[in-house]
């Protein structure tokens, strides 16, 4: 399926896989499980759809605080899960990357995540990003202690931070786009510590659908929602209409 204008890049915060398996009187890694099931329902989804990238909050720092057995239950399905999918994620021409301090990784976990981004490095389609250990104010922090010290070092000087794109090339997604879409399921209104930065600008839609049932029929919704909206970047409409007629 094509839409009109698809997004180059969509970021997604995949809620509700406890509330899912709990409605359900299933244990809360019920709900992970198949939660798996529709991160890959809708990889799928956007590489039909025509978007560069896809970015889905997969594990936050503050997720590191849930009780253990979960933390390490989440941790050996995402490894599994991702070793599962990486031949397919080959056949369908699937870049997989991470962001995130993936030093806090267990470290088989992290040498079995990196094996599959190793073996998917050549792929030239959708780039799927897996925010893991994620925390936006930590990606902020630590873009800026790496300016410091390249200040320190002489490699560069205070006045070189003059514009959004000096401090964006220090940022764990300096390689990709801003996210034009930003999709929230579970229904709750807020952002998580995702991407502050980087979704400034972004459009972004929240559904109540948790996660696990979140459909492709819904994401490809979402996506004709998103080529409905009207995109200003601070100027007006008729701005906007002005510069689109001299394209």
């Amino acid at each position: 399926m094509n839409t009109p204008t698809p997004p180059r890049h969509v970021a997604v915060i995949m809620d509700g896989n406890g509330r899912w398996a709990r409605a359900r009187g299933l244990d809360r890694s019920e709900g992970h499980v198949e939660g798996v099931n529709t991160v890959r329902r809708i990889t799928e989804a956007a590489s039909e759809a025509g978007v560069e990238y896809l970015t889905l909050y997969t594990f936050s720092t503050e997720n590191w605080n849930r009780p253990e057995a979960e933390v390490d239950a989440l941790m050996h399905l995402i490894v599994f899960a991702i070793e599962r999918e990486t031949p397919d994620l080959i056949k369908n021409n699937v870049r997989l990357t991470m962001i995130g301090d993936t030093s806090r990784l267990p470290g088989e976990a992290r040498r079995r995540l990196f094996k599959c981004m190793e073996d998917t490095a050549h792929c030239t389609g959708l780039t799927l990003t897996l925010a893991l250990s994620y925390s936006s104010r930590w990606e902020i922090i630590k873009a800026c202690r790496k300016f410091a010290e390249d200040v320190a070092e002489g490699r560069r000087k205070p006045d070189d931070m003059a514009a959004d794109a000096d401090f964006a090339a220090y940022l764990t997604t300096a390689e990709m786009p801003d996210p034009d879409l930003l999709i929230r399921t579970g229904g709750d209104h807020r952002i998580s510590n995702f991407l502050l930065w980087q979704i400034a600008y972004s459009e972004i839609v929240v559904t109540d659908t948790f996660w696990p049932d979140y459909s492709k029929e819904e994401f490809f919704g979402h996506l004709a929602d998103f080529a409905g909206r009207e995109r200003r970047f601070g100027l007006t409409s008729d701005q906007v209409a002005a510069s689109s007629e001299k394209k």
